[in-house]
């Protein structure tokens, strides 16, 4: 057993796997974007997200304070996790990154429809969703679709993946391990 199975104090041998990872970002739907003030305070809002072109995009109104603080500085960050996906809770990936705002019609129509569409595919897994229930995606498009309306393009610069099934499963190892070295204990006792 390696020292780190004995504890949690270096979880590193607990990441994601890249497949997972992709997965995890596709089926995530939601994440928590975060930036910071003009005092450098980090604040953060859990939204709604597409993956696309290796990218995520989401979108919020023009007074949205963290839309002011992302035209001052792009450096941003996103969490995302595995709660409420079939891939079962536990796993988590974080991102550090830059966001940039757009406001044209064609990047925000192309965005609205990506969204409206994994909103609708979304009903399926997610039945007790009042807010998907029943969604048309072409009125959720027109109730998106107004000037004050923006779209944040997050990119990627640096991940920390995490993944609770191997945790688990090294937490398993180590619990027996423990049992064994306590019973070798009694018996010399």
């Amino acid at each position: 057993m390696s020292e780190q199975a004995t504890n949690y104090d270096d979880v590193k041998q607990y990441r994601l796997d890249p497949e997972r990872e992709e997965e995890l970002v596709k089926t995530g739907g939601e994440c928590t974007f975060i930036w910071a003030n003009k005092a450098g305070h980090p604040l953060g809002v859990t939204t709604a997200y597409v993956p696309a072109k290796g990218k995520i995009w989401m979108t919020a109104t023009k007074e949205r304070v963290r839309i002011k603080a992302i035209a001052r500085d792009g450096r941003s960050s996103i969490v995302i996790t595995s709660k409420g996906t079939p891939m079962g809770g536990g796993k988590t990936v974080t991102y550090k990154g830059h966001t940039v705002i757009h406001d044209d019609q064609e990047t925000k129509h192309w965005m609205y429809r990506l969204l409206a569409d994994g909103m609708q595919a979304s009903q399926r897994e997610d039945e007790g969703n009042e807010f998907t229930a029943g969604l048309d995606p072409e009125m959720f498009i027109r109730f998106l679709d107004t000037p004050e309306r923006i779209v944040l393009e997050f990119t990627p610069e640096m991940s920390i993946p995490f993944d609770g099934d191997k945790m688990a499963a090294g937490t398993a190892q180590a619990y027996a391990e423990f049992a064994r070295q306590d019973a070798e204990a009694r018996e010399q006792s």
